[in-house]
């Protein structure tokens, strides 16, 4: 099948003439999306998310799970566009350890940062809706530092940018002039705000952030704001209560595949392509949280008994243990202050989670020790 989902025009950059794609408001027409071809992935990747929320009832806290979901996500989708920066390097530089990649890991906690905003923002009966305007303030909370001061934080784009190639004239693609880009995200968001969508809400993700990437609003962080916009969207939707679905691991595995599916779009019209393999990720991606939630209750059911049976354990080294899935790495004052005790009961706590292997010292030092639940960073960073 194929049809027109867009329109070229021409228009300068760093002085060359190029054709830019100027595309289509959603839905897709001419013909319209032929549903009837994933109608059954849609129903399984439905099934997937009714799985996983389901799993997440195996363990006795969702922000535990949340910790690590959210903090994959924002390294993954932080990888995608070329990040070096571990899931190791968070713990650390959230444990106060030095980090040799401080500015990949600065990009990945910015996204952390825009991600639990938006959030909140969406929670807040008085907080923006799903908008240009909130994605343009995510926009400048994810390009907050050295690396995104000189790409207009914050804004939409005032010049054109480019995909791929060495400069405008051999560039993979060109997204629509910078004149037209407000006008066409207001036709994104009118399509979000639909009253008489027809479309299951998955579908309708998928064709919103492939329609987002088009558009290319922003002059860095496109792929990143693209992929939160998904995050955002499944919550508002209500097909995720809470976001332990990381999908940018499955986009990251498949990238070319990704970056193939979305230029089909633009190229020969394939948004039936494209959505087939959205919901194919979102079942994956779903099932991939399924076992890491598992894999994590049983983790942590057996160090609990491990200190159930310890004699010396107490209520302070009980309540150190329920710390843990969210502060895998740490020193004597972080228990000391989330406990509010003093540092000799803090330490003593410490002292007794190690002695029974739950944690150990990563430092080999006699002062400023760094503590870590290993086991659980390991399975965490599989």
């Amino acid at each position: 099948m194929t049809r027109t989902t867009g329109t070229y025009t021409v228009t300068t950059a760093l002085g060359e003439s190029v054709r830019a794609f100027v595309p289509q408001p959603l839905p897709p027409a001419d013909p319209v999306l032929a549903s009837a071809s994933f109608v059954n992935l849609n129903r399984q990747a439905g099934l997937a998310l009714a799985r996983l929320a389901g799993v997440s009832g195996l363990v006795p806290s969702v922000e535990w799970l949340l910790y690590s979901a959210i903090r994959k996500e924002a390294l993954l989708t932080s990888q995608i566009e070329g990040s070096q920066a571990t899931l190791t390097d968070l713990f650390n530089d959230e444990a106060g350890l030095k980090v040799s990649n401080t500015d990949d890991v600065e990009e990945v906690t910015n996204y952390l940062r825009a991600f639990r905003w938006v959030r909140g923002q969406l929670r807040d009966p008085q907080g923006l809706p799903i908008s240009v305007r909130l994605l343009c303030e995510a926009h400048r909370l994810l390009l907050d530092g050295a690396r995104g001061a000189g790409k207009q934080p914050g804004e939409l784009r005032r010049s054109q940018n480019w995909i791929g190639g060495t400069r405008p004239g051999n560039a993979m693609f060109v997204p629509p002039p910078p004149q037209q880009v407000a006008d066409l995200l207001t036709d994104l968001e009118r399509f979000i705000h639909a009253a008489d969508a027809d479309l299951p809400p998955l579908v309708r993700v998928a064709l919103i952030h492939a329609q987002f990437e088009t558009i290319h609003p922003f002059l860095d962080g496109n792929g990143r704001i693209g992929r939160l916009l998904i995050a955002a969207l499944m919550e508002h939707w209500g097909q995720l209560r809470e976001p332990l679905m990381y999908l940018s691991g499955y986009l990251k595995r498949h990238q070319a595949e990704y970056y193939r599916r979305l230029s089909a779009i633009r190229t020969g019209g394939d948004w039936e392509g494209w959505v087939s393999f959205f919901l194919e990720g979102v079942a994956a991606a779903c099932a991939d949280a399924e076992r890491s939630i598992i894999d994590v209750a049983s983790l942590i059911t057996a160090d609990r008994k491990r200190l159930l049976e310890s004699a010396k354990a107490g209520p302070i080294s009980y309540r150190l243990f329920e710390l843990l899935p969210v502060m895998p790495r740490f020193n004597v004052e972080h228990v000391r202050r989330r406990l509010d005790t003093t540092f000799p009961t803090a330490s003593a706590a410490v002292k007794l989670l190690e002695d029974v292997g739950i944690v150990g010292e990563l430092t080999g030092q006699k002062k400023n020790r760094i503590y870590s639940y290993q086991a659980y960073v390991e399975l965490l960073s599989r």
